[in-house]
């Protein structure tokens, strides 16, 4: 069992990062290649034909969007699942779901505004695939019984609250995930890099080193200016002992700075890449040579043929043509189609029956992740109870910046 203090810097690591990506996706969505279609994505099937007959159910569906930070593919991700779900796979236990959309600006009177929203349109469960607001949104929903459902925690109240289901690990996953590949790959010494933005370094060290010390590895924990011009002198120091891999944690600018750097120190370094270091924009700056080579740790793989990731393609090609699968588009759709593969909600369905079905779900697939399952019973990571998985599919970076020979860890 893991002290309160300990829990607090998870907690708190966890704040920093989710934080640090969220604030990046407006760059993201600016970079996008408008050029971009399902067809260079990857091949696409024909959708079954099950409409949904049962009556209709409301999900709640809250995005940031219109704010600083806006990331409308998400919410179209989200939308094409609805569609899929109603249209062709048969709803949610046979119910049609009737989807009310709050859009939030990553600011807390926006969030709140949206929480109230679907306490006063009596939803079954609330679903808030990315976004910074967790925890101002979540007393309020869990507090009126409705379950909160998102991709990855961001927040302490995400990850320990009663009613808040995380399906994925976030950087519990990344982490846990990195060390058990070290050890797999008979790694001695990794090199971790993040910024100096608050006590995330600190934070990082304390959750990290107990891994990868476990996995027998020694971890490392290099910390980097944040904004400074030239990283040279501090990721030359940092590699002074030879590590044999670096990871770097951090947003997309983070990225695009330490590959640079490591380009010119340590050309040849081994890198354990999280998905912003693998972003368009970051490849667009530093090429796909930066990456080549590397190892992935990621909730998804776009670059599959499993029948998983066909299905997202073809769903986002026959109800959302316009936006690129490629891109964010797939959280949002990540966490709709999930609450498709809950069990137990064929009768009535309201949000104590959503937050049954939730509980009691066992090894259900997630969506366009092959291979990764969630538990909600909150046995994944203790006492971080709302967590429902600590796997992460870990892949090889091909020449052309491509994921395969993909695996599950910590599964």
């Amino acid at each position: 069992m893991k002290s309160p203090v300990a829990l607090k810097r998870v907690a708190r690591t966890t704040a920093v990062l989710g934080c640090a990506s969220v604030l990046t996706l407006g760059a993201l969505t600016a970079c996008a290649d408008d050029s971009s279609d399902s067809s260079s994505a990857g091949e696409t099937s024909s959708l079954p034909s099950n409409a949904a007959t049962g009556d209709p159910i409301k999900i709640g569906f809250i995005t940031p969007e219109g704010g600083a930070v806006t990331t409308p593919m998400v919410r179209e991700g989200g939308e094409a699942a609805v569609e899929y779900l109603n249209n062709n796979a048969g709803g949610i236990g046979g119910h049609k779901i009737d989807l009310v959309v709050c859009k939030q600006q990553e600011e807390p009177a926006s969030a709140t505004k949206c929480a109230n929203q679907m306490v006063e349109e009596k939803v079954s469960a609330v679903v808030s695939p990315l976004g910074a607001q967790g925890a101002v949104m979540l007393p309020i929903i869990a507090g009126a019984g409705i379950p909160f459902v998102a991709q990855a925690p961001v927040s302490q109240a995400e990850m320990a609250t009663p009613g808040s289901f995380m399906l994925s690990g976030g950087i519990v996953a990344v982490l846990a995930g990195q060390a058990a590949t070290a050890a797999k790959d008979g790694l001695k010494k990794v090199t971790l890099i993040i910024g100096d933005s608050g006590d995330a370094a600190a934070s990082v060290k304390a959750l990290g080193e107990p891994m990868f010390k476990q996995a027998n590895v020694e971890l490392n924990v290099v910390t980097i200016p944040v904004g400074a011009a030239d990283l040279t002198p501090q990721i030359t120091a940092g590699l002074a002992d030879n590590p044999d891999a670096v990871t770097v944690l951090g947003d997309t600018r983070q990225c695009i700075s330490v590959l640079k750097t490591l380009q010119t120190v340590a050309p040849d370094a081994k890198k354990y890449l999280i998905a912003s270091c693998l972003d368009k924009p970051v490849l667009d700056a530093v090429g796909n040579e930066a990456v080549s080579g590397s190892k992935a740790f990621t909730t998804v793989n776009l670059s599959s043929d499993d029948p998983s990731v066909t299905l997202y393609r073809s769903v986002m090609a026959q109800y959302a043509p316009d936006t690129d699968p490629a891109g964010l588009a797939y959280i949002g759709y990540q966490v709709v189609a999930a609450l498709g593969e809950l069990k137990g909600l064929e009768g009535t369905v309201d949000a104590q029956a959503f937050k049954k079905a939730l509980s009691e779900a066992k090894d259900v697939p997630l969506p366009a992740a092959p291979g990764i399952t969630f538990t909600c019973d909150g046995k994944a990571f203790p006492p971080l109870t709302s967590l429902c998985s600590k796997a992460i599919l870990v892949s090889d970076v091909t020449a052309d910046a491509k994921l395969e020979n993909t695996v599950v860890t910590n599964n």
